[in-house]
């Protein structure tokens, strides 16, 4: 099929660019502003393959300070949106470790000491210290809260409802097409009707290839597309993808008399680990949308991010306000956290790169979301002038128009400043937070060094992470034990160096097969191919931790009893894409990468709240 645009991917970074194209497309009496070249007399066909079964199965809870999005829609009114709400309250508030579990530096320990030495005198309760003071880059004054999913969904429906671009979920797309020139020239579909494996089965029907004059990729971190762009043409010099983090998320009916007023906004640190961030964003309707987030540097070869959210969740200053309330929707999604260290090419031949897998996150502020409108608007506003001038959409033009005003704008300059601020977490929290307060209290000018380091460098041998708190011999038989039976091994090596059960509830504090059920089903339809493999079986077998299997966000990875490779069940995963990242295998093809594949499948979490 031909097209003049196909876009892949419909999150925030596609919708301000259908947005702002779909306006710049049609004069004031219906008539185009331009013709298409694949279908003469007609507006450019423009059209959006999202993987998603629906554009509003996003997993996300939002704050904003939505300057980007305020410039596109200058009288929006949050209240229009679903769960939507502006900022009234922030606060950043650090947790010390109630239970005396979790692992703290001497230095940690030092400042936890001296905090509840003077908490008489400090801002201090439920063992929370609420920072009296939150640095300008932190703040989201304002801004709003909201759920992706309702946002995207909003977005979706106004592009769609003007009739120039078509968005088309359940439709994941398998791989870029190239000519000889390395010119992206569109993209090939998924095969449909194959078996796991992805051999032909019945009613086999190849991928259809959507050939474009511009191909607009905006699939995300994990996505297919971008990483397949990347792995043919490269970084650019001196850039990385090595920072991530996996976001677990969840959204909850609160108590009754829980006293927080809609645009609250929480963000906490210090527990589970000092290198876990928490948030809680109060929506409408006595709704939070609340989670944490795991970062790469936070080398525990055993990250069970679902067990330490609720131990997030139960901490006293936090479970106050949810004790009672009730589990709505749940889920989890990778995030790229190198920031501007981690752009890719932004554009080159028939391409052009938007969003979060263009490197658009600030890794400073904790924002995304309007960062990766404004680079889909900056596309659109240079796609219109090269519509408008007849000129093709070479490497050279897409520079000279998209790259141009993105280099100007203040996501770059944000970017800038952010680039190195978490380099500091490479040597440890403290000097992390340290290399962030710098970094932001003087626009990037000072920060604290630190070196980046892949997985399988950085990954601790189970032994190594434990000593001193469980034996080696212990460790072997946990490992042994969790391997006959098909699981994790984070609930006993937890359980084992101290930390509490968590007391199930049954609404909100429940386990994480219930929450499968519970928070958003799982689809996984049939007549697609597995979309996580391993690559090496010889690797796996070598692999000591299995990290795969431990930071699963929904347990669709786990242990083969045989010791070969981890075993996969589609029918749990919520394409998180965590498992790609937190291989601590060096790949052979290469060693910036591990030994899992993720390619393109449909299916995924359904839940709009989250």
């Amino acid at each position: 099929m031909d097209v003049d645009i196909v876009c892949v991917g419909f999150g925030p970074a596609t919708g301000g660019f259908l947005t702002t194209l779909s306006r710049g497309l049609m004069n004031d009496d219906g008539t185009p502003v331009v013709e298409s070249k694949v279908m003469p007399g007609m507006p450019p066909q423009i059209i959006c393959y999202e993987r998603a079964d629906d554009i509003g199965f996003g997993v996300s809870g939002v704050v904003t300070r939505g300057r980007g999005i305020r410039a596109s829609f200058p009288d929006l009114n949050p209240a229009d949106i679903l769960m939507t709400a502006p900022v009234k309250t922030e606060r950043v508030v650090y947790l010390l470790d109630p239970h005396g579990a979790s692992r703290r530096s001497l230095g940690l320990k030092i400042a936890d000491g001296m905090i509840k030495a003077l908490k008489f005198m400090l801002p201090y309760e439920e063992h929370g210290f609420r920072l009296p003071y939150i640095p300008p880059f932190l703040q989201k004054h304002g801004g709003f809260v909201t759920s992706i999913g309702q946002f995207n969904q909003w977005i979706g429906g106004q592009v769609m409802g003007g009739g120039v671009a078509q968005i088309w979920p359940a439709t994941p797309v398998n791989q870029p097409l190239f000519d000889e020139q390395n010119a992206v020239t569109g993209v090939r579909l998924v095969d449909q009707g194959v078996d796991k494996q992805g051999n032909p089965d019945a009613g086999f029907m190849p991928g259809m290839d959507i050939n474009a004059a511009l191909t607009v990729i905006g699939d995300g971190p994990v996505g297919a597309v971008g990483r397949q762009i990347d792995e043919r043409l490269g970084l650019p010099e001196g850039h990385h993808q090595r920072e991530w983090a996996v976001g677990m998320k969840a959204v909850v009916d609160l108590p009754e008399g829980h006293g927080l007023e809609a645009g609250t906004v929480f963000h906490t640190f210090g527990y589970p680990e000092p290198e876990i961030f928490g948030f809680i964003y109060v929506l409408p309707d006595n709704v939070a949308s609340l989670g944490i987030f795991v970062p790469s540097w936070y080398d525990n070869p055993v990250r069970s991010s679902y067990r330490y959210l609720q131990h997030w969740m139960t901490h006293p200053y936090i479970w106050r306000y949810l004790k009672g309330g009730t589990l709505r929707s749940w889920g989890a999604k990778s995030l790229q956290e190198s920031g501007k260290r981690g752009e890719p090419f932004l554009c080159g031949d028939g391409f052009a790169r938007i969003g979060e897998g263009s490197g658009s996150t600030n890794v400073l502020t904790g924002s995304g979301v309007d960062e990766a409108w404004a680079t889909g608007v900056q596309l659109a506003e240079g796609v219109l002038e090269l519509l408008k001038n007849g000129d093709a959409f070479t490497k050279e033009n897409l520079e000279k128009t998209y790259v141009k005003q993105r280099r100007t704008s203040w996501v770059e300059r944000e970017g800038r400043i952010a680039e190195k601020a978490r380099d500091g977490f490479g040597s440890g929290f403290i000097r992390g937070m340290i290399g962030m307060g710098l970094s932001g209290m003087t626009n990037g000018k000072l920060n604290m060094p630190g070196k980046s380091v892949p997985p399988h460098q950085r990954v601790k041998p189970l032994e190594e992470f434990y000593r001193g708190r469980i034996a080696s011999d212990e460790i072997n038989r946990i490992r042994q034990e969790c391997r006959e039976k098909g699981q994790s091994m984070h609930d006993a090596l937890m359980d084992k160096a101290g930390w509490p059960s968590i007391e199930f509830d049954g609404q909100l504090l429940v386990s994480h097969q219930d929450a499968l059920l519970m928070g958003g089903k799982v689809q996984a339809p049939a007549g697609y191919a597995d979309h996580v493999r391993f690559k090496d079986i010889a690797l796996c077998k070598q692999c000591g931790s299995q990290v795969c299997v431990e930071m699963c966000s929904g347990q669709a990875i786990y242990a083969n009893p045989d010791g070969a490779e981890p075993l996969f069940d589609r029918e749990k995963c919520v394409h998180c894409g965590a498992c790609l990242w937190n291989c601590e295998m060096a790949g052979k093809d290469n060693p910036e990468h591990g030994n899992i594949r993720f390619v393109a499948a449909a299916g995924g979490l359904h839940s709009s709240e989250n």
